[in-house]
């Protein structure tokens, strides 16, 4: 059984994120560090993953930077997306070596995740199969408590809505990026874009869909058995005065922000 340490950051700017998570990798791949988990929010930011368009960012940069949202271009797959408070962000350092290297099933694996905690919170999400820009995790908003499947065989029915999103790198097996759960956050945020170049389908919260709406700190908490469960892992906690995430080697070079 593999092991992992998980560390709420709170709050950080993405660039910080981004670096902290390229120090973990390269300690990761040396074998200084082990299996990390990185649970945290971003202030209002934009990104855009190697797949993305520019033209899904809707609103002018002049516009964006007057609201006090970022943008960052980044390495993780997918397209555009949004980060802001209310969000819970995870971003696993893992090593799949030596039996999870198969990527679909990775990042099948972070939606199960997310969809065991929204179900944690009153909302029963779900998978859409068989489009790859359809990746990420989906509640219906005309019956939150029961996701009915593909609106496409269930005959428009459903009224799809996506609560998370996902988007990582793997280098040598090891990973970064991860995904983004929607709790309580602005979703006018999502209409500066079109989230992930999908324009056909909205986004939902657990709060815009009327479920319990957890603190960011305790989904993040909560989330952990969710992670040992998929992973079939035992994570710990880490202890707050460690969350510094300090204690790396002192030759783990500072990459550039993205």
């Amino acid at each position: 059984m593999r092991d992992f340490v998980a560390h709420w950051v709170g709050r950080v700017g993405y660039g910080e994120a981004h670096t902290l998570q390229e120090q973990l990798l390269e300690a990761r791949l040396r074998g200084e560090v082990g299996d990390t988990l990185l649970l945290l929010e971003h202030p209002p930011v934009v990104t855009l993953g190697r797949g993305a368009h520019e033209e899904n960012v809707l609103a002018p940069r002049s516009r964006l930077n007057e609201l006090g949202v970022g943008v960052h271009e980044t390495a993780r797959g997918g397209d555009v997306t949004f980060h802001g408070p209310g969000q819970l962000v995870a971003y696993p350092i893992f090593d799949l070596r030596p039996d999870r290297c198969d990527v679909r099933r990775y990042v099948r694996d972070l939606a199960k995740v997310m969809i065991a905690l929204s179900r944690r919170y009153g909302v029963d999400a779900g998978f859409i199969e068989g489009d790859p820009k359809l990746v990420g995790v989906w509640a219906d908003e005309a019956s939150p408590a029961k996701w009915r499947g593909d609106p496409r065989v269930e005959g428009g029915a459903s009224r799809p809505a996506k609560i998370g999103a996902i988007g990582v790198r793997i280098s040598r097996w090891v990973t970064m990026h991860g995904f983004a759960l929607n709790l309580s956050t602005d979703l006018g945020g999502f209409r500066l874009i079109v989230p992930c170049g999908i324009g056909q389908y909205g986004v939902a919260s657990l709060e815009s869909l009327g479920a319990e709406s957890p603190t960011v700190e305790d989904a993040a908490r909560a989330c952990v058995a969710s992670f040992e469960a998929v992973f079939e892992a035992r994570g710990t906690m880490a202890a707050a005065q460690d969350v510094q995430l300090t204690r790396l080697p002192a030759r783990s070079p500072a990459m550039p922000r993205q």
